[in-house]
């Protein structure tokens, strides 16, 4: 039987080019050759009228695309670290604990071209909805400059994998690649993000009027132009303001593509042509009195105002016209309208029936009611903070429109230019409201807040910061607000709820938020590997010192003093497990076993200096489990004999 090569645990993200070789490999290996592609016969093959070879092409070009192509070739090496006491603002580690394994949302700290590609492999296929608020490149922003020339530290500072802020520097009109340095940046952030969604996904991007000419043509690249949704237009504020041009712009657009226009679901907009027919439930005239009909006189339960009786105009007790049957099968079948009347009474109706609903395609303009304006934005922030801590952010109310269009109320949502996290914040508000399931992943810079500003006088010395404590608070808020009469219709019409339980939640109204409504959230922090890294050699540098570094490496492949858990985590990210796997120290068989489980995957690591047949047999994991060690752990002959059963992998 030959011998069963050991595979080596990733070390960084996967190779996105090696990837779509593969697919090409598959369609036409003819075109493959040797690992490298045959542009040569591709060409030929597909340009029959000779219009390939001609010089004239259409396509956005600019001076720095290459630099955009390299930045998705090249891959991450960086890992994500988990944070638990950026988590939960718990003040016990048992309640952080409880909180990182009650979670599903996710906020990750660093740069986002390095954390997208630190979660194609496990993430892929997996977002239904992408919003994101990049900058405009209005002449006053930061824009993300990617250098692959640079040295490592001044890379590990760009990134945020050290400690400390960033300090960005804005992209001026005076700048010679103004319009490039955007596209360069923008380019390899769309691309990363378009794989991860669902292939019934969609990406929605703000932008104005700078940039949203240049964006759509990037998009249709990436997206394929038959994928283009809309161009919705976003009314973002109310008055024209002091302005020296001749027009006032008071709008901005949110671009939408799909990844396949054919497989979206979006909703309808449902609007109310009339009112609905209704009459009173209390009796009046003739009658009327609660000794008229005793049994008529009983409370009616109103989630807003509680429990209603039956009241004549004079204040005496009334009586309803049905009987409490009745008045329970209407309840149950929604059948009840509540009014508060100019007097302070409460009137219930019986709804004979509804008002006529139609369905309508979606308008491109948004509805400012129902929208907002970014002032509506900046007075969340206040009443969250209570001051202005984060310029111009997006209303909450625009979000959640969003992801109101997507018709599915359970799935992953990704902002990957999270800013303060109104993405988070809308998510989490929207559960509340409809009874969702939504979860979300944000993704912001630890970009530093200025010394003179009111959020770095209040502590918040990056945006990461104020992004998380804003989570804690909205989430905090929503607990406050209690849930409206929105969320348990939610029960009743999605999950098929009946009356009786919804009830049963709504007594115990607390208890429902901390077991349904997902508030928390998981955060992590893009770092170093914690893998030894290949140091550049110099012409000065002589074939001992090569020699010196290839044993250091292949007998340490750990940096020193590596912390063992966050190993386990750059393990799984690499290879392919999510942020959301569960992760637990066992003691098993005398060994110290890490144990990563996630969607029916499993994967056991150990970090022992040597490992026998015996022990790692002693285990009784089953066939083709992976198995990650040391591969110094190792001898030739337990390679070759454990290999036989476990999907053996070394560091």
């Amino acid at each position: 039987m030959p011998k069963k090569k050991q595979e080596k645990v990733a070390t960084t993200s996967e190779y996105i080019a090696n990837e779509n070789l593969e697919k090409l490999r598959k369609v036409f290996p003819k075109f493959v050759k040797d690992g490298e592609i045959d542009f040569d016969a591709l060409q030929t093959f597909f340009d029959k009228e000779g219009i390939l070879a001609g010089e004239e092409k259409y396509g956005l070009n600019w001076a720095g695309k290459s630099v955009a192509f390299k930045a998705i070739r090249v891959p991450a090496t960086g890992t994500l670290t988990p944070q638990p006491k950026e988590s939960k603002d718990s003040t016990s580690a048992k309640a952080r604990a409880d909180a990182w394994d009650k979670t599903e949302n996710l906020f990750i700290e660093g740069d986002n071209l390095e954390v997208l590609k630190l979660l194609q492999k496990n993430y892929r296929d997996s977002i239904k909805m992408i919003y994101i608020d990049p900058p405009y490149n209005t002449g006053k922003d930061f824009i993300y400059k990617d250098n692959f020339t640079e040295n490592k530290s001044d890379y590990y500072e760009r990134t945020g994998q050290t400690k400390g802020g960033i300090k960005m520097t804005t992209n001026t009109e005076s700048s010679g690649r103004y319009h490039s340095d955007w596209l360069t940046m923008m380019y390899p952030r769309l691309f990363l993000g378009r794989n991860l969604l669902k292939d019934d996904g969609v990406m929605f991007v703000s932008i104005d009027d700078n940039e949203v000419a240049n964006l759509r043509m990037i998009m249709d690249e990436i997206f394929g132009e038959e994928n283009f949704v809309e161009s919705f237009i976003w009314r973002s504020r109310l008055g024209k303001g002091s302005t020296s041009q001749e027009t006032a712009t008071l709008h901005e657009y949110i671009i939408c593509y799909a990844k396949d226009i054919n497989s979206i679901d979006f909703t309808f907009d449902i609007r109310t042509k009339e009112k609905d027919d209704k009459e009173r439930l209390c009796q009046w005239g003739q009658g009327d009195r609660r000794e008229d009909r005793p049994t008529m006189y009983f409370s009616i339960a109103s989630a807003e105002f509680g429990e209603i009786f039956p009241v004549r105009p004079d204040g005496s007790d009334g009586r309803w016209r049905a009987s409490k049957e009745v008045v329970q099968k209407l309840k149950e079948a929604n059948l009840l309208k509540f009014e508060k009347q100019e007097d302070g009474r409460v009137e219930v109706y019986k709804i004979i029936s509804a008002g006529t609903k139609t369905k309508t395609a979606q308008d491109s303009i948004l509805d400012s009611e129902k929208v907002k304006t970014t002032a509506h934005g900046s007075r969340e922030i206040k009443e969250l903070f209570d001051g202005k801590i984060f310029d111009y952010p997006k209303p909450t109310t625009l979000v959640k429109f969003l992801l109101s269009l997507i018709n599915d109320n359970n799935f992953y949502t990704l902002d990957f230019f999270a800013g303060s996290s109104t993405t988070a914040h809308a998510v989490m508000a929207q559960n509340a409201e409809d009874g969702g399931s939504r979860k979300w992943i944000c993704v912001q810079l630890p970009e530093e807040t200025e010394k003179d500003s009111e959020a770095y006088k209040a502590g918040y010395k990056t945006i990461a910061d104020i992004s998380r404590e804003r989570i804690r608070r909205a989430g905090k808020k929503i607990i406050e607000d209690g849930l409206p009469e929105g969320y348990y219709n939610g029960l009743r019409e999605v999950y098929g709820y009946k009356e009786g339980e919804v009830n049963e939640l709504r007594a115990n109204e607390r208890e429902t938020i901390e077991k349904y409504l997902d508030l928390g959230f998981k955060s992590y922090k893009l770092s170093q590997s914690n893998y030894r890294e290949w140091n550049v050699l110099t012409d000065k540098d002589d074939e001992v010192t090569l020699k010196k570094q290839l044993k250091l490496i292949a007998e340490k492949p750990l940096v020193d003093k590596y912390d063992e858990e966050a190993v386990v985590y750059e393990v799984l990210v690499k290879e392919g497990f999510g942020l959301n796997a569960k992760v637990e120290k066992q003691k098993k068989g005398g060994l110290d076993l890490w144990r990563v489980a996630d969607r029916g995957r499993e994967m056991f690591i150990t970090f022992a200096a040597k490992l026998t047949q015996k022990q790692v047999e002693s285990l009784a994991l089953p066939k083709d489990t992976v198995f990650v060690c040391l591969d110094s752990a190792l001898d030739d002959s337990t390679k070759v004999n454990i290999g036989r059963g476990l999907n053996v992998k070394v560091i």
